[in-house]
């Protein structure tokens, strides 16, 4: 228990480290952008190769694929339920910040700390949050706003094949289906690269920590994530009464709690959202989702 609160106040101090750096001139946010380059093209594709490459494919585990998508829904669908009437920009940016699961930046660093047994099950999970990232979750969200949505399938498809962490989830899947083993001097080359993934990523959400937020958007922030959260939590307790394994259960509980994806920051953005506001929400989330996962492995142990 105690390597737990250790671990976990190591993430976070790490976060703040990037944070001081940004305050102190010595890094700047564009720095992050960088960094998000390597861990998305290289640390994070290593992390997912080194951990998959023992995967034992079972039916129960490609089931997390369409769970993603079903927990994603949810949220939405939740969030439409109780928001209530709303201007279109409000409610769009309350779609955006519900939903989605933040799994390569932030999930997959803090179990390669907690518990690295359970990232071959966060990743299957990561397939479908990716899928809808990539263009579900638009498309529902402008459905759900009474917009006018022209789905682009060639363009779905040439986002999810230029994400290289998706593109190695999908190779890794198919390699282990026909139960072909990874070269064990490439996993040897691939591992300290793969180590590297969590102090990258935890340094580049504290490069990214924005506390800037317009007056009058203070409510509708609090109220979004207010909403994740409970919504969250209730996820928590419909997986505790699944027909699951224990370590299924920890893994599904830990995901319904993550913080916003990137992914729905930038279409929020793209749709109108406040930049600040949208800033403001996504780093508050970082700093609500490590104490409550951290939590709940306390619960399952």
């Amino acid at each position: 228990m105690q390597a737990i609160v250790i671990s976990a106040f190591s993430l976070l101090f790490i976060i703040f480290l990037g944070f001081l750096f940004k305050r102190w001139g010595i890094f700047s946010k564009a720095d992050g952008n960088m960094l998000s380059q390597i861990i998305l093209n290289l640390t994070l594709p290593a992390a997912i190769i080194v951990n998959l490459a023992q995967l034992t494919v079972t039916l129960n585990r490609i089931s997390l694929i369409f769970i993603a998508v079903g927990f994603t829904l949810i949220q939405l669908i939740l969030f439409r339920f109780f928001k209530g009437r709303q201007s279109r920009d409000d409610l769009s940016f309350s779609l955006y910040m519900g939903s989605g699961f933040n799994i390569g930046n932030f999930t997959l660093p803090f179990a390669q700390s907690f518990m690295p047994q359970a990232i071959p099950l966060i990743s299957l999970f990561d397939i479908g949050n990716s899928v809808m990232l990539a263009g579900g979750t638009g498309l529902v969200v402008e459905m759900l706003t009474g917009e006018d949505y022209n789905f682009d399938l060639k363009l779905f498809f040439k986002r999810l094949g230029r994400s290289v962490p998706f593109v190695c989830y999908l190779v890794m899947l198919i390699l282990r289906l026909v139960e072909v083993e990874i070269p064990s001097p490439f996993l040897i080359v691939a591992s300290p690269i793969a180590n590297a993934n969590t102090f990258l990523s935890m340094f580049m959400i504290g490069l990214y920590l924005e506390f800037k937020l317009p007056e009058k958007a203070r409510l509708l922030v609090m109220k979004t994530l207010f909403l994740r959260y409970l919504i969250g939590l209730f996820l928590v307790i419909v997986i505790h009464f699944m027909p699951l394994d224990q370590l299924m259960k920890m893994v599904l509980s830990i995901l319904a709690v993550t913080p916003i994806p990137i992914f729905n920051v930038i279409n929020a953005v793209l749709t109108g959202s406040d930049e600040e506001s949208v800033g403001f929400c996504s780093s508050l989330s970082f700093l609500i989702s490590l104490p409550l996962m951290t939590a709940l492995i306390f619960a399952y142990r």
